[in-house]
């Protein structure tokens, strides 16, 4: 027991950067996804096929090769394209692979609002910009909550991934613990770890889809 109490510091380091990690990815995924979700809805061929090829090149390849391309390919491009930072390249990585996945979530809720709603910003002098602004993504919200919700645990389970490009995540950490004590009861902290975390993220996308639910 006193074994597994002196690892929870350095656990609690870790789930910091899961934590963060995990946030920041798809908070820039949701931005950027938007731009994507509407590229996929305009009437420019151009503009709707590459944001379909992008949805699709990101979904469509790992996440992890992803990372690695980012980390280790991109310097092979260019030095200047070096990023020694694990963090950032996993939130570069992490971050562009979130926006694929929400783009589609976003897509899908905007064209599940009626199209009525579309007819009655142009009675209302709103040009294409303004209506889906004003009108149609503030009531996309609600359906948004509960996909993005399972988008964002998703990622954070995904995240264990940048143990492989040595940032200091709970995997990491976890790892790294394994190889110094040769114990493998760390794993059992670690889990639960990841388990509390998943149970109060899940709890508040719950209570943010209670608040803004449609039927309420």
């Amino acid at each position: 027991m006193n074994k597994i109490l002196k690892w929870i510091p350095q656990l609690l380091a870790g789930a910091r950067i899961t934590i963060l990690l995990t946030l920041c990815s798809v908070v820039a995924g949701l931005i950027i996804s938007i731009f994507l979700a509407l590229g996929t809805l305009s009437k420019s061929k151009l503009i709707r096929n590459f944001c379909k090829g992008y949805v699709f090149f990101f979904r469509g390849t790992p996440l992890l090769m992803q990372l690695y391309f980012v980390y280790y390919g991109l310097p092979q491009i260019s030095r200047a394209l070096t990023i020694n930072n694990q963090f950032l390249a996993a939130f570069i990585a992490f971050g562009l692979n979130s926006s694929a996945y929400c783009c589609e979530i976003i897509r899908a809720a905007i064209q599940s609002i009626d199209k009525g709603q579309f007819e009655a910003g142009k009675v209302l002098g709103l040009n294409y910009f303004q209506t889906m602004r004003l009108v149609i993504l503030p009531q996309s919200v609600r359906r948004l909550i509960p996909p993005v919700g399972n988008e964002f645990i998703m990622m954070l389970k995904d995240a264990s991934l940048v143990s492989l490009i040595a940032l200091a995540d709970i995997t990491k950490v976890t790892r790294s613990i394994q190889s110094s004590t040769a114990s493998s009861m760390v794993y059992i902290p670690a889990m639960i770890l990841y388990l509390i975390i998943t149970a109060v993220f899940t709890f508040v996308f719950h209570v943010l889809e209670k608040k803004h639910s449609i039927y309420e």
